[in-house]
């Protein structure tokens, strides 16, 4: 379908973005939900820093195959161009279980934890423990993209949405269970967390099924499988970046004083925040499917600031009295005379989805006029942004849970201000781009 000459209404904007939000909230609200049955273990909140620091390496190995859906939704429309991107789908997996193993032998997994992250013992032990079980996980990723394609391309986000809101309902019905059961710790957490990702799985094979039997046949050839690796691997660079970026913030801030304290207040509350910026970052997808008309149009642009900004003050419902408390204290058992310094860190975030919107908004721009090296080169500015002011917190004693905040808005910031400039290199008189326009249920 051709661009919408109508100007996308408020109520219209609102109706696509929320089902896009809602999903990649909840695909991140998993985590704290298991970091209950990680932290009720008998390193208490320790547990919780360990496995956060096992599932960004999880992820780390995973973004091999960053570019792997994008690379589906626009190659896999026909039935041999659908075949070879499972062939490559399936082959990236390979590599990262390859990868993973590698990095579970003792000695390796040693010079990681604890040299490279700079994790205390105290952490570096749950880590080791929960990491074997992120093999599982990333082969359920991986077997995961192809029917997530099918629901895309075919309109049908709707169920896939479906599938991630039945992974987080299992989640936060097994993770009480688990505690009530007495399965606590690093281990039981990715048991916790391995159940409903497979359910995930499962429900989406099943969604996508007519459409993989309706698939087209193809009319011209297929995309070589060579072409297909070389276009999802800088996909992949730019999502390999942006995961290392929180290795480096979690290596810094075990690097500053007290870092058994400022971890784990660290963790909690991005553990909230994240979620807010994930909802933010569906502002791409927004900005893709509405295209502006023209330079002057910046209706968009208000509609991602103002969506932001309300996301931004979600997470702060757990700092109300006796409620933050209850979270923060007795659920996630964190020591009550860290609890202020929870509140601090999650006051610092506030700004936090408003930056990743802002920043989206700008990559969706890029994204239309296919300069992905545009967006590349803001994830590049993105991670040595986060380097120096991470470093320049530290070096100036900066206490470790406000480093996380102030790291990552100043380099949301530089990523924007990257692709601002680059992207105002195309010619004043260029005519805007234009993208297809989907229904809301789309």
């Amino acid at each position: 379908m051709s661009a919408s000459p109508e100007a996308p209404s408020p109520r219209r904007l609102v109706a696509y973005f929320v089902p896009l939000a809602l999903q990649a909230a909840s695909q991140s609200l998993s985590y704290p939900l298991i970091a209950m049955v990680a932290s009720h273990g008998e390193g208490g909140a320790l547990n919780l820093a360990g496995v956060a620091q096992s599932n960004i390496l999880m992820f780390l190995a995973a973004t091999l195959g960053g570019g792997l859906v994008t690379a589906g939704m626009v190659f896999g429309r026909t039935r041999k161009g659908f075949e070879r991107f499972v062939s490559i789908n399936n082959l990236l997996s390979v590599v990262t279980v390859v990868l993973q193993a590698a990095l579970c032998i003792p000695a390796v997994g040693h010079v990681v934890f604890s040299r490279l992250l700079g994790l205390p013992l105290s952490i570096e032990r749950p880590a080791a423990e929960a990491f074997p079980f992120t093999i599982v996980l990333n082969v359920l990723f991986y077997a995961r993209n192809p029917y997530q394609v099918l629901l895309y391309n075919n309109g049908s986000s709707g169920r896939a949405s479906a599938a991630t809101f039945a992974r987080i309902g299992l989640t936060l019905g097994l993770s009480p269970l688990f505690c009530s059961w007495g399965l606590v710790g690093p281990r039981w957490s990715m048991v916790c967390q391995t159940i409903p990702v497979a359910i995930e799985t499962l429900v989406s094979w099943w969604y996508s099924r007519p459409f993989a039997a309706a698939l087209p046949d193809d009319v011209a050839p297929a995309i070589s499988p060579r072409a297909m690796l070389l276009f999802t691997l800088p996909l992949s660079l730019g999502s390999f970046l942006m995961t290392l970026s929180g290795m480096i913030l979690g290596a810094v801030i075990a690097r500053s004083a007290q870092p058994e304290r400022m971890l784990p207040v660290y963790y909690l509350a991005a553990g909230l925040a994240n979620p807010a910026a994930y909802a933010a970052s569906r502002v791409q997808n927004v900005v893709i499917t509405f295209p502006p008309r023209s330079r002057d149009d910046n209706r968009v642009l208000r509609f991602s600031v103002v969506a932001s900004a309300l996301i931004s003050f979600v997470p702060l419902i757990f700092l109300l009295p006796g409620f933050s408390r209850w979270y923060y204290v007795d659920v996630q058992r964190l020591p009550l005379v860290d609890l202020p310094m929870v509140a601090t860190t999650a006051l610092l975030f506030v700004g936090f989805p408003i930056t990743v919107a802002l920043r989206c908004h700008r990559e969706g721009l890029a994204a239309l006029e296919h300069r992905t090296p545009t967006i590349l080169a803001g994830d590049i500015a993105y991670l040595a942004a986060l380097g120096l002011v991470a470093s320049a917190c530290l070096a100036l004693a900066v206490p470790g849970n406000i480093i996380g905040p102030l790291a990552v808005a100043g380099s949301n910031l530089a990523s924007l201000g990257t692709m601002v400039l680059l992207l105002r290199e195309r010619g004043a008189d260029t005519e805007p781009p234009v993208a297809p326009v989907v229904s809301p249920e789309g």
